[in-house]
């Protein structure tokens, strides 16, 4: 039975298929791992411009997004998806981008523009109810999965267990890094107590834990997530507060699942991004792309069942993440077909 709490579903990776019909042009992508959504995202691209002969996008999937977002920059690719982070640390030369220099970072930044945004997972803390874990403030002296060794996800998976748990890693608990593909194996043997991760509802890595025994996903609490410290984290560059109806929540979750709130929402931090191009390409056809995934909404949201949870389609800054700090602007083409199809662009997200 499911649960709330006022304190998954396996998912089937949809893959699709390009048309064999030649396009009118021929474009390269870059993804990372398939069956994510960014990954479906831009499988998708590929089959709704091909199907419209817009274009022949050869897509490469499984690539790094640090390394690939600069080549979208450099004009080496023609289109690229990721965490808006990415863009806004390579316009400061800053992070993995560092190496750049500031001059550099600042040229080749405005050269990425925006098709469409949407929230590509978000974070989130569980953990096996036998570990006897109640919530956010239980965390010190766990063992505790913050993600891969290196990258955004740690560092954001610290960030908010040192505001919501009052817990700082390594000093107060012991944190716990491996590789993606080694995560949910680092919950089920035990490796790490409880996981602050990217989930998404449902997702892999909570299916596979949650079928080895009875597991709870802890909400953020609530006054710490409307504080001003609070909402200066969770909307930073590349990321968004994220609020849904816990009914919502559990509804992506299997048989042995309890999601924790103090009332009927649920609380975490999306991590915001999308698809982009480089701002060379011609109008007409970055148009006819955005438009292609614009009409396509529904059938894009119904891809995985947890892709209807990613606001795809919306374009509020709040939720996509845009405006403010985020140097990430609208590609013209991609503006007038949302405007065309009677969406609101935001002013500060136009070129």
């Amino acid at each position: 039975m499911y649960k709330l709490i006022k304190t998954a579903i396996f998912v089937t990776a949809a893959s699709m298929t390009a048309s064999t019909a030649m396009a009118q042009e021929n474009l390269t992508s870059n993804t990372a791992g398939a069956g994510t959504a960014v990954g479906l995202t831009a499988t998708a691209l590929v089959e709704y411009a091909s199907d419209r002969g817009i274009a022949n996008i050869q897509l490469k999937d499984g690539q790094t997004g640090t390394n690939y977002i600069q080549a979208l920059a450099e004009g080496k690719i023609d289109i690229a998806n990721g965490p808006f982070v990415l863009p806004f640390l390579l316009s400061r030369a800053a992070g993995p981008y560092a190496s750049l220099g500031k001059e550099k970072g600042a040229e080749l930044g405005p050269n990425i523009q925006l098709l469409y945004p949407y929230t590509l997972s978000v974070f989130s803390m569980y953990a096996y109810d036998a570990k006897g874990i109640k919530g956010w403030g239980d965390i010190k002296g766990k063992k505790v999965l913050n993600g891969p060794p290196r990258g955004a996800a740690v560092s954001n998976s610290r960030a908010l267990i040192q505001l919501f748990g009052g817990a700082k890693a390594d000093a107060d608990y012991e944190s716990v890094t491996v590789n993606w593909n080694q995560a949910a194996s680092a919950i089920i043997d035990g490796t790490a107590d409880v996981a602050v991760i990217p989930v998404a509802f449902p997702g892999p890595r909570v299916t596979q834990a949650g079928a080895a025994g009875a597991m709870t996903m802890y909400s953020l609490p609530k006054d710490a997530f409307e504080s001003e410290a609070g909402q200066k984290l969770l909307n930073k560059p590349g990321s968004v507060a994220y609020t849904i109806p816990a009914s919502d929540a559990i509804a992506g979750l299997g048989d042995g699942w309890t999601v924790q709130s103090e009332d009927d929402q649920f609380r975490g931090m999306a991590v915001t991004g999308g698809d982009m191009v480089n701002k060379s390409m011609d109008e007409e056809l970055a148009y006819q792309l955005t438009k292609a995934h614009v009409e396509n909404l529904d059938t894009h949201k119904a891809l995985a069942p947890f892709m209807a949870t990613l606001n795809f389609g919306v374009l509020d800054e709040k939720v996509a993440g845009l405006c403010g700090p985020n140097p990430i602007k609208f590609h013209p083409g991609a503006v007038r077909a949302w405007e065309e199809a009677g969406h609101t662009v935001p002013e500060c997200a136009k070129p």
